[in-house]
């Protein structure tokens, strides 16, 4: 395996990126990784690592870049709410679908200019908690070139802002999977059934699934991290990923 770190330059901008793919001078079919609100760190590195070990050539981009420098974060002390759940949700709230499609614009540049990427006019993405909303946001517009999107624990999927993912189902031309968590106020029975409506009427491929797992599941370092739940979610991402790429 090959991992290194690298910046790509987007308009507003300079991002830090984690690069992984499988070692020798082949070409793999490339993923776009969105992080979760907890930021840029080791677990979503493996995560990469995991991706690029079966083949594909993966990037995962620091999404809290324009914040600058700051303390990470303690998952357990975040989910147990409190001054530091204030803090991360001010970091939060700098990752605008409006600003982080405009970073992704430049991501999906750097993969096309990129001769270990395979096909770059088809990437997937996928992405956990905050990054859910931004994969199915990037698919919606971003239609000729990602052929594939996925969420896990994802929020605001389809929620009644002007800028909901959902509203951007009739331009999307990706395969859609979407793995949501029990009881997660992000992404509640409402926001599934309208998200469901929205792809069923634009007449794309997808699944939604609700895992029985809390939200925040897939990366190892959460204290709701569910190893069984996790490996589903490795089957059925792998699985979306063959069949489209």
């Amino acid at each position: 395996m090959s991992e290194t770190k690298t910046r790509i330059r987007t308009k507003d901008g300079v991002v830090d990126a984690y690069v992984s793919h499988p070692d020798g001078s082949d070409s793999w079919p490339a993923v776009l990784v969105f992080m979760d609100g907890l930021g840029w760190r080791p677990a979503f590195f493996e995560i990469a690592d995991r991706l690029a070990s079966n083949g594909y050539y993966v990037l995962l981009p620091n999404m809290f870049w324009r914040s600058g420098a700051f303390e990470p974060f303690d998952p357990k002390t975040v989910f147990a709410g409190g001054p530091e759940m204030e803090r991360l949700r001010k970091i939060i709230s700098a990752v605008t679908d409006e600003n982080a499609m405009r970073d992704t614009e430049a991501f999906l540049d750097f993969l096309a200019a990129c001769p270990q990427v395979r096909d770059a006019r088809k990437v997937a993405c996928t992405g956990y908690c905050m990054g859910g909303r931004l994969s199915l946001s990037a698919a919606g517009h971003f239609p000729d070139r990602i052929a594939a999107a996925a969420s896990y624990h994802g929020g605001g999927l389809a929620t009644d802002s002007p800028d909901s993912p959902h509203r951007l189902a009739p331009a999307i031309k990706a395969r859609v999977y979407i793995g949501a968590a029990i009881e997660d106020r992000g992404f509640d029975d409402a926001q599934k059934q309208r998200l469901e409506q929205a792809l069923t009427d634009a007449g794309i491929e997808h699944t939604i699934e609700t895992y029985q797992a809390r939200h925040g599941w897939v990366p190892r370092d959460t204290p709701v991290h569910d190893p069984v739940a996790t490996e589903r979610h490795w089957q059925t991402l792998l699985e979306l990923l063959e069949r489209t790429m």
